[in-house]
């Protein structure tokens, strides 16, 4: 059974920084693409970041470039996600999702395993 857990979400300050790890099971984690998705209340999921399957290349949506970092420890089979100069508006519930195959993509779709989620909230 393929399961995803995130954690290390929490109550944060404006300008805080959170580092969220996800760690998967029942896969080959090397085998699979990961990424990090949020969700606001009352708005859809949106892509935040991607990691290939080897860590070679990573992509980020432009609210969060040169604040979050993406990264994974295959040995581990864990993706992390740090998020530094965290904002109000980054709050939402985040997941991890795994793509079978390398490379990473935005759309929701393309991810076929998902964790339940992980509550970020950063207060002003």
């Amino acid at each position: 059974q393929v399961q995803l857990v995130e954690s290390g979400g929490g109550l944060v300050q404006a300008g805080g920084s959170l580092r969220l790890s996800c760690t998967a099971s029942g896969l080959t984690f090397s085998s699979y693409a990961m990424g990090w998705f949020r969700q606001a209340p009352g708005e859809g999921r949106e892509f935040v970041a991607g990691i290939t399957w080897s860590g070679g290349s990573t992509a980020y949506a432009d609210s969060v470039k040169d604040r979050f970092t993406i990264s994974r420890e295959n040995a581990k089979n864990t993706a992390y996600l740090r998020m530094n100069s965290l904002k109000p508006e980054d709050t939402a519930v985040y997941y991890c999702a795994a793509r079978f195959g390398r490379s990473t993509l935005p759309q929701t779709d393309n991810y076929r395993y998902w964790g339940q989620g992980t509550q970020v909230t950063v207060s002003s």
